[in-house]
């Protein structure tokens, strides 16, 4: 063999290797391992025939490498995003309503590896993204210079055409049109990774027209009488990240059940009720937003489209019946650091974010305050105005949220100051970068970060115990699987106050306590709304209970 076809041989084998490297790249944590490299992709054989079948130096060939480069690209981030999105929110990527995300998750970078950090990783990955660009159009070009004769050339488009029938009858069953009666064992199909996408954008287009007709549909639109039963201020408070692997783990619950058994008794000292159960969130691993408004639109709202449509469609939350109830409606949010226009239709009359909270100590990495200053600014700003009415108020804390590190301790109420005082908390403290490198370290400062948020929580409860307000402390989303090590979505949800405003939600926390038993039935946070303003009005609206 001439010096020329051994060149040509292996610029071949390693196009094949590229092609067939990029087909079977993972979109989810599961496939990581060797095993993926004994899978055969159905697309390679069929784009090398294709390639090959194609006249050379063509103006067919030319444009069929563009559209694989373009199509192998495309997969290829989406594949990304997938992986991404499966271990950040255990579900995959939806290309229509997760695009908006793609802000927040460069901001979580800044926050976690500077500004610099974060610019160099965008550029390493725009180098990436040209780099693979450029291989395949390489790849697809080396396939589309060999040269057969015609009836070979016939032949490869044959045999490319059965195997695209067999990945359509694949495509087909991914879509759930039609199953067939084989499935070829160790083999991956790209294909139905976009093909599903596809399927998902097109139901989630067809899920928000039916959205806008349930948001119409509410019971409660303007009803009277609504939370006549309530006589001081209310205030849900929202714990980052505090899923039900608080409770079901032991890695976490060990610690955590603890601090729940130790201030249940507490509370019942001091004079307080405390019942508590489960939610089904309608997210994991992030989008706390999406939680706030499922429980207090009362509509499942699981996407960054259904949210906005959430906020278009006029649908009155708790806290516009609150506010008509006469309560001032407020929300408390630290982690807000930018304009927050979706605020005028949510029912907030006064939006305290972190610019208006005052707070002067350092940030906790990500995190822009501890969660005791955030609740002693919340009374400073808000429940010590004493104005003519009450207060009904949501509260972000984000202590408990990633990256973890540092986690600050209790204080006295009365030594917060500006939160300068907390400097001292984040002196000779690790990095996010360095705890990272051990998913281990990760699920132990988690763990830290969660213990110190519930302390806050409850400690706040019984700095008010005297006139308590009714406190819901609601799990926003459980943790990233791979720290949560639990895939549930579920959360946790205690109310605590006067016995006779709290015993009211037995529907929402079944059991008496912090401490509710592993049966305890799940409750979706959708249904929350409408049960709460049953519960509180003299005129209960008849059917209007999920």
């Amino acid at each position: 063999m001439s010096a020329s076809s051994r060149r040509r041989m292996t610029a071949l084998a390693l196009a094949t290797l590229f092609l067939f490297l990029l087909l079977v790249q993972p979109n989810h944590p599961h496939a990581i391992g060797w095993g993926a490299l004994f899978v055969f992709p159905l697309e390679l054989p069929v784009i090398l025939l294709a390639l090959i079948a194609l006249p050379h130096a063509s103006g067919i060939s030319h444009a069929a490498r563009v559209f694989l480069t373009m199509a192998l690209t495309l997969i290829a981030l989406l594949k990304t995003a997938d992986f991404i999105s499966f271990n950040a929110l255990s579900r995959g990527f939806n290309p229509i309503s997760d695009l908006a995300l793609v802000d927040a998750f460069a901001r979580l970078l800044s926050g976690t590896f500077g500004i610099l950090g974060a610019g160099l990783l965008l550029a390493l990955v725009t180098a990436l993204l040209a780099l693979l660009t450029l291989g395949i159009w390489w790849a697809t070009g080396t396939w589309a210079r060999v040269e057969v004769p015609r009836k070979h050339a016939l032949l490869a488009s044959g045999i490319a055409t059965i195997v695209a029938l067999l990945m359509v009858a694949q495509i087909n069953q991914a879509m759930g049109r039609w199953v067939p009666p084989f499935d070829p064992p160790g083999t991956a199909f790209t294909a139905r990774v976009a093909v599903e996408r596809w399927e998902m954008a097109r139901t989630t287009i067809g899920e928000l027209r039916r959205f806008h007709t349930l948001a119409d549909d509410d019971p409660f639109a303007d009803a009277p009488a609504q939370m006549t039963a309530i006589d001081r201020d209310v205030i849900i408070l929202f714990v980052e990240s505090y899923g039900r692997t608080s409770h079901d783990t032991d890695f976490y619950a060990g610690l955590h059940r603890a601090t729940l058994a130790s201030y249940e008794q507490q509370l019942s000292t001091a004079g307080l009720t405390s019942r508590s159960g489960f939610l089904e969130a309608p997210t994991s691993g992030g989008q706390s937003w999406l939680t706030h408004a499922t429980f207090a639109n009362g509509l499942w709202i699981d996407n960054q489209m259904s949210y906005g449509a959430a906020l278009a469609s006029g649908r009155q939350t708790l806290f516009h019946h609150a506010a008509r109830a006469g309560f001032h409606t407020a929300a408390v949010m630290p982690q807000i650091t930018r304009e927050w226009p979706e605020s005028d239709v949510m029912g907030f009359e006064t939006v305290l974010a972190f610019d208006a909270l005052g707070y002067q100590g350092p940030a906790f990495n990500w995190v822009t305050m501890p969660d005791q200053f955030t609740l002693a600014a919340m009374d400073r700003l808000l429940r010590s105005s004493e104005p003519s009415g009450h207060f009904f108020i949501q509260v972000a804390l984000v202590s408990s949220h990633a990256p973890w590190i540092p986690v600050p301790d209790m204080l006295p109420w009365e030594a917060l100051g500006d939160g300068s005082v907390f400097a001292s908390h984040v002196e000779g403290v690790e990095t996010p970068r360095e705890v990272w490198r051990d998913r281990d370290r990760v699920r132990a400062q988690y763990r830290l970060a969660v213990d110190y948020a519930l302390q806050s929580v409850f400690e706040y409860a019984l700095l008010h115990a005297d006139d308590p307000p009714l406190l819901l402390v609601v799990g926003d989303h459980q943790a990233a699987a791979f720290v949560a090590l639990d895939e549930r979505p579920h959360v946790p949800i205690h109310v605590i106050g006067p016995n006779d405003l709290v015993n009211r939600l037995e529907g929402v926390a079944p059991a008496p306590g912090l401490l509710p038993p592993p049966g305890t039935p799940v409750l979706p946070m959708n249904h929350v709304r409408n049960i709460f303003l049953t519960v509180f009005s003299d005129a209960a609206l008849i059917g209007a209970m999920p």
